[in-house]
C-alpha cells in the first residue's frame, strides 16, 4: 500500500504509472517502515536561497520528476504498443547501436561508464542493470515481469540526484558494472546461486540511493532527522537501504514471491548496503584477513558467500582508483568537487569545515593519495589474496600507476612527493596499508 501514488491497469500505456509529488511513506504487514520518497533532495538546501530562488528550483524539479517516467515511456518503442515476444528483444528496441555494442563488453574492466551514459542519454543505470538481469538469466529464473523491472529501475535512477557531482546514478551504474566483473571471477561464478546474483545487482544499483551529496558528519552537526532516526550510526547507508526497500515494494517486482522470501531479500540487501559504510572498513577488513589467514572460507556455505558479496560490494564502491587513469581521474575530480561543495556550505553558514572539504587547504592529489594509501590498497590487497586472478592484478596495477600519477601531480604542486593527507590516518589508524599478500 502506498499513499500519494496512483497505479493504473488500463490499456493506456502512458498512464501505467503516475507518481504524485510530495513525501511518501510505505508501510508493510511485516511491520517494517521504509524511508520516505520525496520530490526533492531530503537535505533542504532551500534555506540557503531567497524565496524567489526557492520557487523556481522546486517548481523545476517537480516538473522534471513528474514527467520523467512519461518521457521514458514515450521514448521507448517497446512501450508504444509493439509486442515483444521475449525480454531479449527489449534490448534491440531500447538501445542504439553503439550502446548495444558496449554492452557486449560489459564484463571488461576498462568499460567506460561515462561514454555509456552519454550513449544512453543519461539512462546508464537503467540500461546496464536491465541488461545484466537478462544476461544472468534472472528475469527468467525469478519469473520477473519486465514492465515492473523496468519501472523499478527507472524509479531507482530517478531517486539518485543528478546534481551531485559524484553520488549520482552514473556512480551507481559504475558500481553495478564492477560488481558484475567480480561476480564473473572463477571462485564466485562457480559457487553463487541466482539468489546471490540477484541480491548483489540490486544492492549495487541502490547502494547510494537518494544520496544528498553531503556526508554523515554534516547530517549529524545539522541535526538532520535521519541522524536522529538512525542514532548517528550508518545514517546514509540505512537510508539507502530503506529507500531501496520502498522502491521494491512500490514497484511490486517481487509481489509474486512469498512474504518470507521478500523479507529475507530485504534483510540481505540491507546487509550488503550497510557494509559499504566506510567507517566500518576496519571491522570488515579484519574479518576478511582472519578468514584468509585461516583459509577457512567455504563458498558452499551461504553465510560465507554472503560475506564475500559484502566485500565485493565494498570493493566495487571504491574501485575508482583501480580503473584506468582516464576514468579514475574523472571520478577523482567529481568526488573532490562534491567534498568542496559541502565545505563551501559549511564555511558560509559557520558549521565548521569537515575533513577533506576545504578547497583552500586540500588538493585532489593529496586527497587521492591518502585515499589510496589508507583505504583502497589494504582492501584490494586482501581481495587479491582471496581471488588472485588477472582482474585482481590488473586492478592493483592501475592502482599503483594512478597513485604514482597523483604523486607526480603533487610534486608539481608542492615541490615534494612525500606529503600525504593526514586526515586518512585520523579516520582509522588501524587501516594502515600493508604489503599486498598474494596467495
Amino acid at each position: 500500500q502506498r499513499r500519494g501514488a496512483i497505479s493504473y491497469d488500463s490499456s493506456d500505456q502512458t498512464a501505467l504509472y503516475i507518481r504524485m509529488l510530495g513525501d511518501v511513506r510505505v508501510r508493510s504487514r511485516a511491520g517494517f517502515e521504509t524511508e520516505r520518497r520525496g520530490s526533492h533532495p531530503y537535505i533542504d538546501f532551500r534555506i540557503f536561497h531567497s524565496n524567489s530562488e526557492i520557487e523556481v528550483s522546486v517548481s523545476a524539479r517537480n516538473v522534471r520528476r513528474l514527467l520523467s517516467f512519461q518521457r521514458y515511456l514515450r521514448s521507448s518503442r517497446f512501450f508504444r504498443g509493439i509486442t515483444v515476444p521475449n525480454s531479449s528483444n527489449i534490448l534491440d528496441d531500447d538501445y542504439n547501436g553503439q550502446a548495444k555494442c558496449m554492452l557486449e563488453k560489459v564484463g571488461n574492466w576498462n568499460f567506460d561508464i561515462f561514454l555509456f551514459d552519454r550513449l544512453t542519454n543519461g539512462n546508464s543505470l537503467v540500461s546496464l542493470t536491465f541488461h545484466l538481469f537478462n544476461l544472468h538469466g534472472l528475469i527468467e529464473h525469478f519469473q520477473l515481469d519486465t514492465m515492473k523491472l523496468r519501472r523499478f529501475l527507472v524509479m531507482v535512477q530517478e531517486d539518485y540526484h543528478s546534481q551531485n557531482p559524484y553520488h549520482n546514478a552514473v556512480h551507481a551504474a559504475d558500481v553495478t558494472q564492477a560488481m558484475h566483473c567480480y561476480l564473473k571471477e572463477p571462485k564466485l561464478s562457480k559457487s553463487l546461486t541466482p539468489w546471490d546474483v540477484l541480491l548483489s545487482l540490486i544492492a549495487a544499483a541502490t547502494h547510494d540511493l537518494d544520496h544528498p551529496g553531503v556526508n554523515q558528519p554534516f547530517l549529524i552537526k545539522t541535526n538532520h532527522y535521519l541522524a536522529t532516526l538512525y542514532k548517528n550510526t550508518s545514517v546514509l547507508e540505512n537510508h539507502h537501504w530503506r529507500s531501496a526497500v520502498g522502491l521494491l515494494r512500490e514497484s511490486g517486482l517481487f509481489a509474486h514471491m512469498s512474504l518470507e522470501n521478500r523479507q529475507l531479500m530485504e534483510s540481505q540487501i540491507g546487509d550488503l548496503i550497510l557494509a559499504t559504510d566506510i567507517s566500518q572498513q576496519n571491522e570488515y577488513l579484519s574479518m576478511f584477513r582472519s578468514h584468509l589467514d585461516r583459509g577457512d572460507l567455504c563458498l558452499e556455505n551461504a553465510n560465507h558467500r554472503h560475506f564475500i558479496l559484502q566485500m565485493a560490494l565494498k570493493c566495487a564502491d571504491i574501485c575508482n582508483p583501480c580503473r584506468t587513469w582516464e576514468l579514475s581521474k574523472q571520478w577523482s575530480e567529481k568526488v573532490t568537487e562534491e567534498f568542496f561543495h559541502q565545505g563551501d556550505i559549511e564555511k558560509k553558514y559557520h558549521l565548521g569545515v569537515s575533513p577533506l572539504c576545504d578547497r583552500q587547504t586540500e588538493t585532489i592529489a593529496n586527497i587521492q593519495i591518502g585515499f589510496m594509501t589508507y583505504l583502497v590498497e589494504p582492501l584490494f590487497g586482501e581481495w587479491a589474496r582471496f581471488s588472485n586472478t588477472r582482474l585482481s592484478q590488473t586492478m592493483l596495477g592501475h592502482l599503483g600507476l594512478n597513485k604514482a600519477s597523483w604523486k607526480g601531480v603533487q610534486r608539481q604542486q608542492s615541490g615534494s612527493g612525500d606529503d600525504v593527507d593526514p586526515t586518512f590516518e585520523e579516520m582509522d589508524s588501524d587501516i594502515l596499508p600493508q604489503e599486498p599478500r598474494l596467495s
